[in-house]
């Protein structure tokens, strides 16, 4: 089934499955693929899929739609093909028609290896505001935390520990009280985030 991960600054924020005939992706709220950046139009593209085959089409966006860094109004999507909206960039995956040495590479990095022993559990807990003793575990490859438009971060797991970085945000997070840039930092257990105003601790399990 075809995929796309979305990144910015080489941090993945989400991976979609495209399982509808026809997927929109804007800034809108509406749109099936939702990218909360001011460079993104509101109905920025729509990608169509037919069978095995999937084109994306530019809705007359702002800034453009680019494949491969060449602006495109309408193409058919090859596995392994980069999609380009304002500051993020989408990796487009069609397990039916590419290779599997290809999907091997790309999928090689969140996969536990002999070199690496694998990573313990780990959550966050809110330690301030309304949400404050809520704690929630870190179950998935990618987490988002914080609000769209005022501060957002992502908590990776790699096969070494925890990451965070700054996906968006005008107020940055605050990691140990030092704010954080878009390079990745490690996360230690205990250590402490804030994101518009909310305090959240990092704890492994």
């Amino acid at each position: 089934m075809p995929k796309m991960i979305v990144s910015i600054d080489g941090v993945v924020i989400k991976e979609v499955q495209l399982t509808k005939d026809r997927t929109t992706l804007g800034r809108r709220p509406y749109n099936d693929v939702v990218i909360d950046n001011l460079a993104v139009s509101g109905e920025h593209a729509v990608l169509q899929m037919t069978g095995a085959d999937v084109h994306i089409e530019d809705l007359n966006s702002t800034n453009g739609t680019y494949i491969n860094g060449k602006a495109i109004k309408k193409q058919l999507l090859k596995h392994n093909d980069t999609i380009e909206v304002g500051k993020h960039k989408i990796k487009f995956l069609n397990e039916l028609a590419g290779a599997g040495f290809e999907k091997t590479q790309v999928f090689r990095a969140p996969h536990v290896t002999a070199d690496h022993p694998p990573v313990g559990g780990a959550a966050i807990k809110v330690i301030s505001g309304a949400a404050a003793g809520r704690e929630v575990t870190l179950v998935k490859v990618v987490t988002t935390i914080g609000k769209p438009g005022v501060a957002v971060a992502s908590i990776t797991r790699r096969p070494h520990g925890y990451v965070v970085a700054l996906v968006e945000g005008v107020n940055k997070p605050l990691l140990n009280g030092v704010a954080l840039e878009a390079e990745p930092q490690m996360l230690g257990d205990g250590d402490i985030l804030e994101l518009a105003g909310t305090k959240m601790q990092f704890v492994m399990l």
